[in-house]
């Protein structure tokens, strides 16, 4: 069956942060009350695209705020992390959760974010980093002593007390823009989540399972496949649309913000200035409920996903806002795509 969970950049808006985090905390709640699979939060340094720069605090709250949806950061950057001091800390949260802790892992997508905690951006350089940072973290999550010895990170004689409630680890994400991307992530049996649009990722997703069949035991359940859309629900197309366009001109300040300051463009181009453009390209909708249960049914069919991250809550939206939109899609429009065979889904 088709899942739908939430994608968030916790980007700022025009709230103090005091009440943000507040009116952020209400809305994940109402996430779990709907019946959403799980909540992605990224991580962002020094823009307002990204409020939650310290994940594992965030979600710490997000923990306690929760019963049964699950969450987790899409993704932890691991080359600003000592990856053992990051073990810890997902143990932390995946015992605080009672077990609900989703594990994004990745290299971070901006090298000026990188630069300014110190770390090289170049792609080789940061591979290699995030390649031995992921091993030792995988191998601190699953034993109680380990040595690792490599070229960028080591770990000696390591006795692990912390340890996590799901066994070996709790489950893999990554973020997917690239045939690399999907192939890394089937070797290490990751489930996937992508902010392109259908089209762009239907050759990623079908590259995944492909990848998956060869290197992951038979039988083992092919990782899920998410494709991450704006989405926005009110009473009428109007009203939501109205919502939609006002809300995404912040968040597209936002997105831009640390690039322009810098005199470049995100690593994947421009995002459209206007979200009949976002419409347009298939990265999201706004609209009534049925015209955003049509366009999601959609969107599933051309990219071949099994799983759907949607971003409710952006730019200046209200708290009370949000929770309309994310009450009515709860309502309204996410039972009948639960509903949708995942073999129907992905034709």
């Amino acid at each position: 069956m088709l899942e739908i969970g939430v994608f968030d950049h916790v980007d700022s808006g025009s709230k103090s942060l005091n009440q943000f985090y507040k009116d952020r905390l209400d809305i994940i709640e109402a996430y779990d009350h709907a019946g959403f699979y799980s909540y992605h939060v990224a991580e962002h340094h020094f823009t307002p695209l990204g409020m939650a720069a310290s994940p594992g605090i965030f979600l710490s709250a997000v923990a306690q705020r929760t019963q049964k949806l699950r969450f987790g950061p899409m993704v932890y950057c691991l080359p600003l992390y000592h990856p053992l001091r990051l073990a810890e800390e997902v143990c932390m949260l995946d015992q605080m959760s009672g077990g609900r802790l989703d594990l994004g892992v990745g290299r971070g997508i901006s090298p000026l974010e990188s630069r300014t905690y110190g770390e090289d951006p170049d792609f080789q350089s940061s591979r290699k980093v995030y390649n031995e940072s992921l091993q030792i973290l995988k191998q601190a999550l699953s034993s109680k002593k380990f040595s690792f010895t490599g070229e960028k990170r080591s770990a000696e004689d390591v006795q692990m007390v912390l340890e996590p409630v799901q066994r070996p680890h709790p489950p893999l994400w990554m973020g997917v823009h690239s045939i690399e991307n999907a192939e890394h992530a089937a070797e290490h049996g990751m489930n996937i989540v992508g902010l392109r649009t259908p089209g762009e990722m239907k050759p990623f997703f079908d590259h995944f399972r492909q990848a998956w069949t060869k290197v992951q035991p038979a039988g083992k359940p092919v990782g899920k496949t998410g494709l991450g859309l704006f989405i926005v629900v009110g009473d009428t197309d109007k009203q939501a649309m109205e919502l939609a366009s006002r809300a995404y001109k912040i968040w597209h300040k936002s997105f831009h913000y640390l690039y322009h300051l810098h005199g470049r463009s995100p690593v994947y181009g421009e995002r459209p200035n206007d979200f009949q453009l976002v419409i347009n390209e298939r990265r999201g909708i706004a609209g009534s409920p049925e015209t955003v249960r049509e366009f999601i049914k959609s969107a599933v069919a051309e990219s071949g996903c099994d799983y759907v991250t949607g971003q409710f809550a952006f730019g200046d939206m209200t708290g009370d806002e949000a929770l309309h939109s994310i009450n009515l899609f709860g309502g309204s429009v996410m039972p009948s795509l639960k509903a949708m065979p995942v073999m129907e889904a992905a034709k």
